[in-house]
């Protein structure tokens, strides 16, 4: 039986122990593979590039729909390419990055806690880190920051073998090496190096007394971090060299230093408060470890007079990071994501000694009690509210289903084990996300893609007529079956209008296809073929009559991207 004193403590094998935590992992961070596609915002976008990929034969340079893509680097994309190639489904592939890179990441937790402190504190840690809210989100997602997560946690992984165990200085350049992977697979990888700010202060006292060798060694290390680096920006800045190509030229210039100091010192969106992430982020997203930040703070306090060099260097990095990401004016709650295994580590030696305490242990099992009494009472909503009725209607099928099955198989499972504050409220986490996973992915997937309108357009439009998607999204040319053309990505809508009105009328078998209410400036709306309504939009197909007499000519002709899919998704 599931219980607090085996989940705390361990069982006496470290072996076993590991082996039930990636199994449960596995369960938990898998459920649902394969029974999805990709959905907006960021998830099409990556999955069509990694298909281009695979099409094109070109990966050194990452296209949307034959445009360049220059907002990431490829790590993600490559990834995702690598496992379509190998398994021939996107649906699989697109998701098997961030399901290994979760993995990885507990597998790296469990076992630096269990060389720092002991197994059964690794499996605190493992737990704590699986059923982190942000974290098994993001899992979930393929989406670079659970890539970018494994990267900063391999980074840590390594200079905690070296500070706290005395591993050896292989260690201290895996954690340099693993940086460069993180900044090459999203900018701000360089957050694991923060790890050795804190450590000025830890080993004072070994930095003083180190030689001149020692000194070489350690200024190695930034080396290391170049050269990971250069796996990937040596040859894709020799090839834009050899090219002389505008296009390529503006890609270097725009993911080397837009994406990055200038994203980082004066982000152009997401702008939010100094404070944002104390307020909207941590409390909800850290779950359920967010709930013991007042008891982590007082035994943070007392790790500091005694010493306890593991802590501090934890609570270091997680507090220059934290300063790190609130000092750019642009603020996503993603961006917090990998700071989620630092806080497990943190947390998982003084788990015990916590639930020992009232309100801690009264805290996680009302969590526990609350989370399947939302879900019955949703039941009810459900069925007799008509305005859920109306959000829900594009679901596969109805709702109260899985609302009341969780509600019930939650509260049964907290009846339980209803004297365990801990495995009770993680079982309850555990039934969420298998729910989400087996449950919720085949519901809401017809709701989250435009399968469907991209099917009828395939049977509406002659297999040689061409169509231009006006204001295109990823998805669409992700379920193209037939060449489509789109106008660059960053082009303003008034003359993404206007140039596809003028190219309908330049030729026949033409068709465009957008939204209506975006496109009513130049296309009657009556005039055109409704095929659905999606992100918020009645798609709507168009020919050449629909264009409207009034419809201002371009200022300029812009020749649209053509993608041709070589397989149909």
């Amino acid at each position: 039986m599931l219980t607090d004193t085996l989940l705390l403590h361990g069982s006496r094998s470290a072996r076993q122990d590991l082996f039930w935590l990636l199994l449960l992992a596995l369960v938990v961070l898998g459920a649902g593979l394969g029974l999805r596609d990709p959905w907006p915002a960021d998830e099409p976008r990556f999955a069509l590039v990694a298909k281009q990929m695979v099409e094109s034969g070109q990966w050194l340079f990452p296209m949307r729909g034959g445009e360049l893509y220059p907002d990431k680097p490829p790590m993600l994309m490559w990834l995702i390419a690598f496992f379509y190639s190998l398994t021939g489904s996107l649906k699989i592939s697109f998701l098997l990055p961030s399901l290994l890179a979760g993995l990885g990441c507990v597998t790296l937790v469990y076992d630096a806690a269990r060389r720092i402190w002991d197994s059964a504190t690794g499996l605190r840690a493992g737990l704590l880190l699986l059923f982190t809210v942000q974290f098994t989100v993001q899992v979930h997602l393929a989406q670079i920051d659970a890539l970018l997560t494994f990267f900063v946690t391999l980074g840590l992984y390594g200079f905690l073998r070296f500070l706290v165990c005395g591993d050896g200085w292989r260690w201290y350049y895996l954690g340099w090496f693993a940086a460069g992977l993180g900044i090459i697979t999203k900018g701000v990888g360089i957050i694991a190096a923060l790890m050795l700010l804190p450590a000025l202060w830890t080993h004072w006292q070994p930095i003083r007394q180190a030689s001149g060798r020692q000194w070489l060694k350690a200024l190695a290390g930034p080396l290391v971090m170049l050269l990971a680096i250069g796996l990937w920006l040596v040859p894709m800045v020799l090839a834009v060299a050899h090219s002389g190509d505008p296009m390529h030229l503006a890609y270097r210039d725009n993911i080397l230093f837009r994406q990055t100091v200038t994203r980082y010192a004066n982000s152009w969106h997401h702008v939010k408060p100094v404070w944002y992430y104390l307020t909207s982020v941590i409390p909800p997203f850290w779950l359920p470890l967010s709930l013991l930040l007042p008891w982590l703070v007082w035994q943070g306090a007392k790790a500091v007079k005694s010493g306890n060099k593991a802590a501090l260097l934890l609570m270091g990095y997680l507090l220059a990071a934290l300063l790190f990401f609130s000092c750019s004016p642009g603020k996503r709650g993603v961006y917090m994501t990998p700071l989620t295994p630092a806080l497990a580590l943190l947390a998982a030696p003084w788990l015990p000694l916590l639930l020992d305490r009232r309100w801690p242990a009264r805290l996680f099992t009302g969590l526990a009690w609350l989370l399947p009494i939302l879900f019955l009472l949703l039941v009810p909503a459900l069925l007799l509210s008509h305005q859920l009725d109306k959000l829900t209607a594009e679901l596969s099928g109805p709702a109260w289903p899985l609302a009341l099955s969780l509600g019930v198989t939650c509260l049964l499972a907290k009846l339980w084990l209803r004297r365990q504050p801990l495995s009770g409220l993680l079982a309850v986490l555990a039934l969420l996300w298998l729910h989400y996973g087996l449950w919720a992915y085949p519901l809401l997937n017809p709701l989250r893609t435009p399968e469907e309108i991209m099917a009828q357009v395939d049977s509406r439009v002659p297999a040689d007529d061409e169509v231009l998607i006006v204001d295109f999204r990823e998805q669409f040319l992700l379920f193209a079956g037939h060449p489509v053309l789109h106008y660059p990505y960053a082009m303003p809508g008034e003359q993404q209008r206007q140039g596809a009105a003028a190219w309908l009328k330049a030729a026949p078998n033409r068709w465009v296809l957008g939204q209506a209410r975006e496109l009513a400036n130049c296309f009657d709306p009556a005039q055109g073929q409704l095929l659905g309504t999606r992100h918020g939009g009645d798609w709507t197909l168009y020919r050449a009559d629909a264009v409207k007499a009034d419809c201002p000519a371009p200022s300029e002709t812009v020749a649209p991207y053509r993608y041709a899919p070589i397989h149909h998704y």
